[in-house]
């Protein structure tokens, strides 16, 4: 009868509407619980590696004296510890105690050439420096004194746009600065550094390293890495590490420091 086929299109009506309502209730949860999904999934490292600003950093520096004190923000006392734990390392490898040549090394993020005056030149013959603010680069000839005739050139440029010569140099050491590169601007950087290397060249890093997780410094604008982390960029500028040791007798509540033998 004509009731009978209103009442079957009536509950039709029903049936699809709480179909619907259903299908929109599990459409808005679903995403919902994807949108939730993707905040706890989200790489807390590619979020920091976002945060790097060259201009935050260049600023934090254009404010730190230009002495060996304000280079290791207010850490002097530990220069000597640290360059004798570096020229440990170095004289393993290099003339006279090793067997790699010594004519010409680089010097990244040099400031006044702190590590130049203590490690580089005593080691080898000449030196270059790199270092982006203008200010600690002019320093660095009082500061090296009669050793700035072994230093053949200074670039003011930071490690993002730098480009060395190739073939260049017998060691590219980098030192306390990569923690201001991004993730790509870093591994660039290396495969640059790399075509710098003599034949018998070497790169090393030596730089801070977190114990657990990525972490950021809104201050100077940093971010320090963990091990791995390290380790992967080395990979993706397909370097090959020769060594890893870290430094001895830094004080506790500092990073630990490590270096990295590269080639």
């Amino acid at each position: 009868s004509q009731s009978n086929h209103f009442y079957v299109f009536q509950r039709e009506v029903v049936r699809s509407y709480r179909a619907s309502v259903f299908l929109t209730f599990s459409f808005f949860q679903c995403s919902s619980y994807m949108f939730l999904l993707g905040s706890i999934m989200a790489d807390p490292d590619a979020e920091i590696d976002g945060k790097i600003d060259y201009t935050t950093a260049d600023d934090y520096w254009k404010g730190q004296p230009a002495t060996v004190d304000g280079m290791l923000g207010g850490y002097g006392h530990i220069s000597d510890r640290d360059v004798r734990g570096s020229a440990a390392l170095i004289k393993s490898y290099f003339k006279p105690s090793g067997l790699r040549p010594n004519h010409r090394a680089l010097d990244c993020g040099a400031g006044i050439g702190r590590v130049s005056k203590l490690l580089l030149l005593p080691l080898f013959e000449k030196v270059d420096l790199v270092e982006q603010n203008a200010q600690f680069l002019e320093k660095s000839v009082a500061y090296l004194g009669d050793r700035s005739k072994d230093v053949e050139e200074r670039f003011c440029c930071g490690l993002q746009a730098f480009a060395p010569q190739p073939g260049r140099y017998d060691l590219v050491w980098v030192q306390w600065v990569v923690i201001y590169l991004t993730d790509a601007d870093f591994v660039e950087f290396l495969v640059r550094c790399k075509a710098s290397l003599s034949a018998e060249g070497l790169i090393v890093i030596k730089d801070n390293v977190t114990r657990s997780v990525r972490d950021y410094d809104e201050q100077d604008s940093s971010s320090t890495r963990t091990g791995d982390e390290m380790k992967a960029i080395f990979k993706k500028a397909g370097l090959k590490l020769v060594q890893e040791k870290q430094q001895k007798d830094f004080p506790t509540d500092i990073y630990p420091v490590f270096m990295y033998v590269l080639q």
